[in-house]
């Protein structure tokens, strides 16, 4: 009794380490404060294991033309408030590839096609957002 306990709690567990994208409409802060979009740097090919790992929000007319260091070219996944929408490019100071994002989740960039061969999946250099 005391393994089928056991087993069940580590299941248990295991669930829980699967990452869930927010719903839009949810996107708020610590503070509640309004998200205009959230990105992440997982996704994965099954769609309840998306929207994992770290992530940057942006707030509404963010506009970031260099993102920090750190996140460039690392954006696997993302999630965009209702009722606003979220411009990336592919190059610092909007320069290279454009495409605006409207409200709802991108489980995976890299079905998000670019250009005749490319995908946006870690291809984020800037963004603007507004709602």
């Amino acid at each position: 009794m005391k393994v089928v306990s056991a087993l069940l709690l580590c299941a248990l567990c295991f669930l829980g380490l699967d990452a869930q994208c927010p719903e839009p409409n949810t996107l708020k802060d610590a503070e509640g404060k309004k998200i205009c979009a959230r990105m992440f740097e997982d996704s994965n090919y099954y769609y309840e294991q998306s929207c994992g790992g770290e992530y940057i929000d942006a707030y509404p007319n963010d506009d970031v033309p260099i993102i920090p260091w750190r996140w460039n070219n690392r954006i696997s996944s993302l999630v965009v408030n209702k009722m606003c929408s979220l411009t990336v490019w592919s190059r610092v100071k909007k320069n290279g590839s454009k495409r605006k994002f409207s409200s709802g989740i991108v489980y995976r960039l890299k079905d998000v096609q670019q250009g005749l061969l490319g995908s946006w999946e870690n291809d984020i250099s800037a963004y603007y957002c507004v709602c």
